[in-house]
């Protein structure tokens, strides 16, 4: 029986080589010339840490950021940017990584499949939703269906078995 794994997944190489384009554009800029901005990137805790002298700059930065997430191909719906935090001259900002799928997000996917009237099922498998049919073609169909959706995470589409 064909199935297939909707999942939400972030390739951490990948966010590490835009973290360091980014890092290497902010060197190379003129108006961040004098000026203390950073950008660290924290694997373990799925964080990406931004700090500045204005809050002009640190938003320059996160579109920076963004603009890089989008050149390797990932999509920037994984950012969850934090509210703006001031501590004596400079202002951080921690952008946090969405990684997996939630499990409200999941049970939104199983629910949306279900009101659409296709008949295959959905069932949720931790950071997952594994969805099983007779037929390809309705596989193709709930890809489709999940693409319009506007769930605020980035979905992928693995695992596909005949």
């Amino acid at each position: 029986m064909p199935s297939m794994d909707v999942v939400s997944e972030l390739e951490f190489f990948e966010v590490n080589n835009a973290i360091a384009n980014t890092v290497k554009e902010i060197a190379t800029r003129f108006d961040f010339r004098g000026h203390k901005v950073e950008v660290e990137l924290k694997e373990k805790d799925k964080l990406i840490k931004l700090s500045a002298e204005s809050d002009f700059q640190i938003d320059q930065v996160r579109a920076m950021v963004e603009a890089n997430f989008i050149k390797r191909k990932m999509d920037p719906q994984c950012l969850d940017p934090q509210k703006m935090e001031a501590s004596g001259k400079e202002i951080h900002q921690t952008i946090k990584l969405r990684d997996g799928l939630d499990s409200d997000t999941a049970k939104k996917i199983v629910k949306i499949i279900k009101e659409s009237g296709i008949k295959s099922q959905a069932s949720i498998q931790g950071e997952k939703v594994r969805i099983t049919d007779k037929k390809r073609d309705v596989l193709q169909e709930v890809m489709a269906l999940l693409r319009e959706q506007k769930l605020g995470v980035p979905l992928q589409f693995n695992n596909f078995k005949d």
